[in-house]
């Protein structure tokens, strides 16, 4: 009689756990998919502002395929004095340059030949910007350095075709 009891009893806390089980389950279900919704909605509004951030730039370096760039490495390692900072002691900036050329543009067939004989004019170009920058500018931001770089390049050729900058290696000391 006492293992029907102890038996009745298991059976009766089984179903109480289920029904409380289920009970939690569609309170939190509730809170789940408003909270869900929420985050759909903070996501949805950023990747709109991202897009827009985006938009408002360089179009060409989104809309770039991989079959599309180019790299172009300057072999040279460059070592380059920076401006004087705050401590008043002379530092430098030793880098490796590569460039990223967009075949599909336009000026690419006119252009891309002559990176290689005008490889002098854009270490003069990556000299000047570099060592118009003090350690502490140019530590904090080589974001910055590159801009300005490939910005002065683009001048220099008057095109586009070659889109990006990159720092292979960079030091300071």
């Amino acid at each position: 009689m006492k293992k029907n009891m102890i038996s009745i009893l298991i059976l009766a806390l089984l179903i109480v756990n289920v029904a409380l089980t289920s009970v939690m389950m569609f309170s939190v279900m509730g809170t789940m998919k408003k909270t869900s919704r929420l985050i759909d909605g903070i996501a949805s509004a950023l990747s709109l502002e991202v897009a827009d951030v985006a938009g408002s730039g360089d179009e060409t370096t989104a809309e770039i395929s991989m079959d599309d760039i180019e790299v172009y490495a300057i072999a040279d390692q460059m070592t380059i004095s920076l401006a004087k900072g705050a401590d008043g002691e002379t530092h430098y900036c030793l880098v490796s340059v590569s460039l990223s050329l967009n075949k599909q543009d336009p000026d690419y067939e006119k252009y891309a030949a002559t990176v290689s004989e005008k490889e002098d004019l854009i270490k003069s170009e990556i000299f000047s910007v570099i060592q118009s920058h003090s350690i502490e500018e140019a530590e904090s931001n080589p974001d910055m350095l590159r801009e300005e770089i490939l910005a002065r390049i683009q001048q220099m050729y008057g095109s586009k075709f070659i889109y990006n900058v990159v720092f292979r290696d960079i030091m300071f000391s």
